[in-house]
């Protein structure tokens, strides 16, 4: 097979893939948009949680041109690869983690909690759904069903059925796509989750034109829009106020 024959079968799958997730997803991104276009009107926030190489969709949530000025990430240092790759393994595995990491955000009632997990089996995340449900929270997921439904269970549910709404990603187990007859590389989680994450913006958008979104930092257009947003949820999301994160290990105070 020709590089220009390889390259042109791995677009058609990532093709179908897209294909797959605009035809499994339109009632739960309506749903979906609808819980955020309420958070939007009532001024409250949407808490982004995601752990290992999910935190590349939490981050593409936060302060991004374009996107929603009322989300919050919720995440730790442990679950981030470029800090520690085994480390963040072990971290969202260990019971109690999610629990006590969900326990010290600053949530009120009227937010919602949106998660990213591929598999959505680690205890970490199966935690901080089940603990948002708890504090009477909606949780939506960005997961995939078919990787979850043959990944190991490590807790003692599964992110899908425990979230209010469920986007399904639709990424094969062990996400990666090439080559087709046994996937070893190129996995897809990263751009269905962004992609995901930008149908949601799209149907946001359609249900209220005012939403509040972040300009380009970059551009010649003013930022009075963005100052107004600072000022509008600095006190909410303590990373836009203060520029850093500060938050501890959960279960640890030193």
């Amino acid at each position: 097979m020709t590089s220009e024959t390889r390259s042109d079968t791995y677009l058609q799958t990532v093709h179908h893939l897209i294909d797959r997730i605009a035809e499994r997803n339109g009632v739960a991104l309506s749903t979906a948009a609808g819980i955020l276009a309420k958070i939007a009107d009532d001024g409250r926030i949407v808490h982004t949680y995601g752990a290992g190489h999910s935190l590349a969709a939490v981050l593409e949530t936060f302060y991004r041109a374009g996107g929603p000025a009322f989300v919050r990430p919720l995440w730790h240092e442990h679950l981030l690869p470029l800090v520690d790759a085994r480390g963040s393994t072990v971290a969202e595995r260990e019971p109690g983690f999610g629990t006590s990491l969900f326990d010290r955000v600053p949530w009120q009632s009227g937010d919602a909690v949106l998660i990213f997990s591929t598999s959505g089996v680690n205890p970490a995340v199966v935690e901080v759904a089940q603990r948002a449900q708890e504090a009477g929270l909606p949780v939506i997921a960005v997961t995939s069903k078919s990787a979850s439904m043959e990944a190991p269970r490590r807790a003692n549910r599964k992110l899908y059925e425990i979230a209010d709404v469920v986007l399904d990603t639709c990424v094969p187990p062990g996400d990666a796509m090439w080559p087709l007859d046994s996937a070893r590389t190129a996995p897809g989680s990263s751009m269905a989750n962004v992609l995901c994450w930008n149908l949601l913006e799209v149907e946001l958008l359609a249900r209220n034109p005012n939403v509040p979104l972040w300009r380009s930092a970059n551009t010649s257009e003013t930022s009075d829009t963005n100052d107004d947003y600072m000022e509008r949820y600095g006190h909410l999301v303590e990373t836009l106020d203060s520029g850093h994160s500060t938050q501890q290990r959960p279960g640890n105070d030193s």
